[in-house]
C-alpha cells in the first residue's frame, strides 16, 4: 500500500526548481568539494515529499533532511524516499520553523553551522510571519559560512504585487487566514541581513513564482 500523497503543483514546479538547484549548488559544491566530501541540506516544510525525493537523485554527494511541521505528513515522505532508491535522503524530523534550531528533531539534531543548503519551498506565504521571521534567524545560525538559502513562490517586490492573478491570490490567502500573504523581498532582505544574509539572486519561474537565493556571510 502505497503512502505517496501528490500535489499537482509540485509536480509541475518540480524540474524547474530543479534547475535552480543544479545552478547553484553545483558550483559551490565543485568550489569547495575535497575527496570523499559530504554536503548536508535540509528542507524546512517537505510536504508530501514530492520535492526531495526528486531532488536528491541528482546530487549524490549532498545528505538530505526532510523535515515538517504536520507530523501527518511523514508517511507520504517516508513513501517517496523509498521508491527514490537512494541512500541520501534522511527520515523527516519535525521542525517548527518558528522554534529555535536547537528543539528541532526533539533538539540537538540540527547543529549550529551544520548546514550547507537549506530549502524552503511554499511556506512563507501560507504561515504566519513568525515563521518567516524563525526561517531567517535560525537559516542565520544553521548554515555554514558561504552556505545557501534557496526559498520558492510568490513573492510582492518593493510594495507592488503583479500580476493581477497574484493580487487575487493574495486577497485569497488573508481571506483564508489573515497571517498569511505574499511576503515583500524588501522585508524579507532586512530579516535576512539581521542575520547575517544576502540577496544573492532573483530567478523567475513559471506561474509567476520566484526562487530566492540567499548568502550566508
Amino acid at each position: 500500500m502505497s503512502y505517496k500523497q501528490v500535489i499537482s503543483a509540485a509536480e509541475r514546479n518540480k524540474e524547474p526548481i530543479l534547475q535552480v538547484l543544479k545552478n547553484f549548488l553545483s558550483p559551490y559544491i565543485q568550489a569547495t568539494s575535497k575527496e570523499d566530501c559530504i554536503y548536508h541540506c535540509l528542507e524546512i516544510s517537505s510536504g508530501t515529499g514530492q520535492h526531495v525525493a526528486y531532488f536528491a537523485p541528482h546530487f549524490p554527494s549532498v545528505v538530505w533532511q526532510p523535515s515538517d511541521v504536520d507530523m501527518s505528513s511523514f508517511c507520504s515522505i517516508s513513501a517517496y524516499i523509498q521508491d527514490a532508491q537512494v541512500s541520501n535522503i534522511k527520515q523527516p524530523i519535525y521542525i517548527d520553523v518558528s522554534d529555535e534550531y536547537t528543539k528541532w528533531g526533539g533538539g540537538g539534531v540540527i547543529g549550529k553551522h551544520s548546514m550547507d543548503f537549506i530549502l524552503n519551498i511554499n511556506l512563507l506565504h501560507i504561515s504566519p510571519f513568525r515563521c518567516t521571521e524563525g526561517l531567517f534567524h535560525n537559516t542565520g545560525q544553521v548554515l555554514k559560512h558561504g552556505g545557501l538559502l534557496i526559498t520558492y513562490g510568490p513573492y510582492a517586490f518593493h510594495g507592488k504585487i503583479s500580476p493581477a492573478s497574484n493580487v487575487r491570490f493574495n486577497s485569497m490567502l488573508q481571506s483564508q487566514n489573515p497571517e498569511w500573504g505574499l511576503r515583500d523581498i524588501d522585508q524579507l532582505a532586512t530579516l535576512a541581513a539581521s542575520a547575517g544574509i544576502h540577496l544573492l539572486e532573483v530567478v523567475p519561474l513559471p506561474s509567476n513564482n520566484h526562487c530566492l537565493i540567499w548568502k550566508k556571510e
